[in-house]
């Protein structure tokens, strides 16, 4: 397990007297390969350049090695965020439950998640204020991809109480994974905060530019920003100057519960 480095606040640092932090938010997405995990690191530089204090969280990592840098060590990279955990990561590319029954591996529990990210939220960021802080849980997959026997991305957002972040695709084919998604969300009494597009071309052909339009009508959520194709490409210092103009800025920031 990684953590972030940091001294650890005494007991007294923790009381009633400060507000506590926001819900975490739970990036989830239509499907595999999305773009999820560079959305997140766009997220994540949106708070930065808003002055929240970031922190990535990606419960399990699949399909890597020791030491072979995972999804939220990527979305760090780009973004600049310094508080990173992943709780566990399983050697194959496969959904999580798969990947552990193929490794040998004990299955993930809810409590063996919760337990350190709930550690992970509870230590202070450096200003430990309501609206401060932003903590970004990246899942795996879509929403209901097994973490583990009778465990998905829509059981850790609810333990959480979290509200969720869906990352679809732009294309053909987008309007019915998107709104099966949220309904799934809805369905299980999670808050969909908005629609982000993973990966948006640079020339959007017709049905893109029509699912721009027709995702919040059909899904009730708006979509609140998108992300180019090819993000993930730049360097770290051009990602971030231009991530915050990839979103509505203002309203991104109250869907997730950030500004009043």
């Amino acid at each position: 397990m990684t953590t972030s480095s940091g001294p650890v606040p005494s007991p007294a640092s923790r009381g009633s007297a400060s507000p506590p932090a926001p819900a975490p938010i739970v990036i989830t997405g239509t499907g595999t390969d999305v773009g999820k995990t560079v959305a997140t690191a766009a997220l994540a530089a949106h708070g930065l350049s808003e002055g929240l204090d970031v922190g990535i969280c990606k419960p399990i990592q699949t399909g890597l090695g020791p030491g072979e840098p995972g999804d939220a060590h990527e979305a760090a990279r780009l973004s600049g965020v310094r508080r990173v955990l992943e709780v566990r990561r399983l050697p194959d590319p496969l959904a999580p439950e798969t990947a552990a029954r193929v490794a040998g591996l004990p299955q993930s529990t809810l409590p063996g998640l919760l337990d350190p990210i709930r550690e992970w939220l509870g230590e202070p960021p450096g200003v430990a204020s309501a609206g401060s802080r932003l903590d970004l849980v990246e899942g795996a997959g879509g929403v209901l991809v097994r973490l583990g026997p009778d465990l998905t991305v829509l059981d850790l957002a609810r333990s959480l109480d979290a509200p969720v972040v869906v990352v679809a695709r732009a294309g053909l084919g987008t309007l019915s994974d998107t709104e099966l998604t949220i309904r799934a969300i809805g369905a299980a009494g999670l808050r969909c905060a908005g629609i982000v597009i993973g990966s948006w071309p640079s020339v959007p052909s017709l049905a893109e530019r029509c699912n721009l339009e027709d995702l919040p009508r059909l899904t009730g959520v708006p979509v609140l920003g998108r992300v180019p194709a090819g993000a993930g490409q730049l360097a770290p210092v051009e990602f971030t100057s231009r991530a915050p103009g990839w979103f509505q800025a203002s309203r991104l920031l109250q869907r997730c519960g950030l500004l009043r």
